[in-house]
């Protein structure tokens, strides 16, 4: 299904990517940046392989707190509460898809949606447009620089050094076996959708649309 969201050209999954999964199926090995091979996506993204753990940690932090200085992210809508949920709406995350992967909801519903990680990675359920994820990318791509998480892990202690726990209210970030949940009420009009930011991931395919009925 062709996404209006992801209707631009993209490139595929990065190479160093499949690798590292491949990988980590047979060890505990993680990759380095030395598998890391350039894409359309990185070269827009402009990220660097210089980095520093240290000081991907220290810009990590601060964009975090900008970024938690909207708590609506600049989305149709915002976080939702759970005295407010109208319906709930089970999300399943695989290699590399949601299911499902269009939603309908109606202007000023609120919608719990109930996500779990069925898939053999960390995957993200992230709502979003595609200048939010754009944004957001980048600060994945450094998480997993800086060692805060590898295809399989998500090392909370390393992010909370950081003071970044990706606890932001429109998104969840789950390794294999869990399940998360993001409350949200849908208001306005634009575009909006959700979408899995692990490296990789959303070009590979990994987002699903969310239609507004007025």
């Amino acid at each position: 299904m062709a996404h209006p969201l992801w209707h631009e050209p993209v490139a595929r999954a990065e190479p160093f990517l499949l690798r590292c999964h491949h990988r980590e199926a047979e060890s505990d090995d993680s990759c380095t940046n030395a598998d890391r091979k350039p894409s359309k996506w990185n070269v827009e993204m402009k990220t660097t392989n210089m980095l520093t753990p240290l000081l991907a940690a220290g810009i990590l932090a601060i964009s975090s707190a900008i970024a938690l200085a909207d708590p609506g992210h600049g989305l149709p809508g915002e976080p939702g509460t759970a005295e407010n949920v109208d319906r709930t709406i089970e999300i399943d995350m695989t290699e590399m898809a949601f299911d499902p992967d269009v939603i309908e909801v109606q202007e000023g519903e609120t919608i719990r949606f109930v996500v779990t990680n069925s898939g053999r990675f960390v995957h993200e359920f992230n709502l979003g447009t595609r200048e939010t994820w754009r944004s957001h990318a980048d600060e994945m791509r450094q998480m997993m620089q800086s060692g805060m998480m590898t295809t399989r892990e998500i090392r909370h202690d390393r992010m909370r050094e950081a003071d970044m726990m990706h606890e932001d209210p429109n998104s969840v970030l789950l390794t294999p076996g869990d399940t998360g949940e993001v409350i949200w009420t849908f208001s306005g009009s634009g575009e909006i959708g959700f979408g899995c930011n692990v490296p990789g991931h959303l070009e590979a395919g990994m987002v699903g649309d969310i239609e507004i009925q007025g």
